[in-house]
């Protein structure tokens, strides 16, 4: 038996909070939408979203959630950080997660932001003893940030759209 419009409606209300996440940073984002398109299908026994749709629901899913990591790093390679650093970045961003978790309330996803870009900063400067330089990584990656979260909002958007078509075609 599909779930009820009820369930459907609760189901687009968490899916809107999740496209909140993309620029509330104590709430979960596209991930989350991903997360709860999952739940809603399984429970409905993948009536209005088959598999076909879910497959393409998932892919935007991942796409969507990794947004951060490979445009935050493209950035900073447009900024002209090496390979080495934009690595460092991706560190970084992981200690400072962890870090932000457990030390003074900063929080996971600021955390992230702050080691993200205090690897990419460090680094260049160390390699090229230049802080110009190592600014302008910075800056480039600072920008791949931004526009992630652009990405992540248009591909949130896209999700939900889909999730609402398919939702409303049974």
């Amino acid at each position: 038996m599909a779930l009820s419009w009820l369930g459907f409606w609760i189901a687009v209300l968490f899916l809107i909070v999740g496209l909140l996440g993309n620029f509330i940073p104590a709430i979960p984002g596209v991930g989350f939408m991903w997360i709860v398109v999952l739940v809603y299908a399984i429970l409905d026994h993948f009536t209005r979203v088959g598999p076909f749709w879910f497959s393409v629901l998932t892919v935007l899913g991942l796409v969507g959630a990794t947004a951060d990591y490979w445009l935050g790093m493209l950035g900073a390679r447009v900024g002209g950080a090496s390979v080495l650093s934009t690595l460092l970045s991706f560190a970084g961003g992981l200690l400072g997660a962890v870090i932000g978790l457990f030390i003074g309330g900063i929080g996971f996803i600021p955390g992230a932001w702050i080691g993200s870009i205090l690897g990419v900063m460090v680094s260049e400067y160390i390699a090229r003893k230049d802080w110009r330089a190592a600014l302008r990584a910075t800056l480039g990656l600072v920008v791949g940030f931004t526009v992630s979260n652009l990405v992540q909002f248009a591909f949130g958007l896209v999700i939900l759209t889909i999730f609402i078509w398919r939702g409303l075609q049974v």
